[in-house]
């Protein structure tokens, strides 16, 4: 009985959601450059985790630590590029 226990143990991971893509991690704190690096993204991007209700999205820096719960949901948006088309015409 002991081993079932520590079976599913070994095998508890959450699940979290980077920009609407599940994954399974099994550690309970990532940085955000770790986050983006699990989604292979751009490591220029910004990433943001979403909050429940009004409160504002959180920006996440590549050096903070994020205590990961089950089902959270990450976003990345790409650096701003404000007037570069304006430029070109």
């Amino acid at each position: 009985m002991e081993t079932h226990t520590d079976d599913r143990e070994k095998k508890r991971g959450f699940t979290i959601f980077i920009d609407a893509v599940k994954y399974v991690v099994e550690t309970t704190s990532m940085t955000g450059a770790e986050i983006k690096a699990l989604a292979h993204l751009d490591a220029q991007y910004q990433l943001y985790l979403e909050e429940q209700g009004d409160r504002p999205d959180r920006p996440i820096t590549d050096t903070e630590a994020v205590s990961i719960r089950e089902d959270m949901h990450f976003y990345a948006i790409p650096p701003a590029t404000m007037g570069s088309e304006a430029r070109k015409a």
